[in-house]
């Protein structure tokens, strides 16, 4: 009905754990882990604002790609993140739409690490490219021409 005990040493299992165990590769907290996210998402959110700004410079454009640039130093522990030109003419809907998203990724990392300045920097990005694409949005729709049966 039943297996008896055995004395011989238990096998060992795929199921088991390593915690006992040393390993061969650095592990990270969960905060560095966070750290480095936010980072990424950061500064991805600068260079889709570098390309914005190559599109349509602005002084916001600007002010915001040079505090995305100190966060992200700051994240990384003082290394400067790498900046390329911005890769030519694009829609900048699409472009504010990305920067959107993105910002929304680093905010709830952001508020997850509970990093009060890199949230407050990206929920402002996100309103800023929330209202750029209502505008652009709002100027398309003046542009297009009334189809036939509007006209009548």
């Amino acid at each position: 009905m039943y297996e008896p005990i055995r004395s011989e040493p238990p096998r060992s299992s795929v199921h088991s754990t390593t915690a006992g165990a040393g390993s061969d590769f650095p592990h990270r907290s969960r905060e560095e882990e966070l750290d480095i996210q936010l980072a990424g998402h950061l500064a991805a959110l600068l260079a889709v604002t570098d390309e914005l700004r190559a599109t349509a410079p602005s002084a916001d454009l600007d002010a915001a790609a040079e505090r995305l640039a100190g966060q992200v130093a700051r994240l990384r522990g003082a290394r400067a993140p790498v900046r390329a030109p911005g890769a030519g003419p694009q829609d900048p809907a699409a472009l504010h739409r990305r920067a959107h998203a993105l910002a929304g990724r680093a905010l709830v990392v952001a508020a997850s690490r509970a990093d009060t300045a890199a949230a407050i920097l990206a929920a402002e990005r996100m309103d800023a490219h929330a209202a750029a694409s209502a505008a652009d949005a709002a100027s398309r729709s003046e542009r297009q021409p009334l189809s036939g049966a509007a006209r009548r």
